[in-house]
């Protein structure tokens, strides 16, 4: 018997408007059922995750996507401070970044990051390890509720 697919809220802290769009057409183009909510900058990433402000009604994300690169806080210190915060760090976190520096790679890890992807610049790969990403963080990993 396979147990049903499992919705989650997937949250994307992006910047560029041409990634966020490839995301959520990576989304579309797979069918995935995930709900993905999109914010662009790291203090609107921490307001989201702990329902400040306009994000009062925000559902708790079963996966956070990261750019690394950007305004007002850049995705090291939100991934340090979701890992540091006792109610969120069990949220699963992949950096997903056009950086390919080991100096990142390395840090991002050091800051418990579950996994660190580099962004393909071709659209047909971005897609496709979009689709990957959320094939293994819904149907192969088990999350915490």
């Amino acid at each position: 018997m396979t147990e049903p697919l499992t919705e989650i809220d997937v949250l994307l802290v992006e910047d560029d408007a041409g990634d966020v769009l490839m995301t959520q057409e990576a989304f579309e183009h797979h069918k995935l059922r995930n709900q993905l909510h999109v914010v662009s900058d790291g203090v609107e990433a921490l307001s989201f995750l702990r329902r400040e402000g306009e994000f009062s009604d925000a559902p708790r994300p079963g996966l956070i996507l990261l750019d690394l690169n950007l305004p007002r806080k850049d995705g090291r210190e939100v991934l340090e401070e979701v890992k540091n915060d006792e109610s969120l760090r069990s949220i699963p976190i992949v950096v997903l970044t056009t950086s390919q520096a080991e100096e990142d790679i390395l840090r991002s890890y050091n800051l418990h990051a579950n996994a660190y992807v580099a962004k393909p610049v071709d659209f047909e790969r971005f897609i496709d390890v979009i689709r990957q990403i959320d094939d293994f963080f819904v149907s192969v990993v088990k999350l915490p509720r």
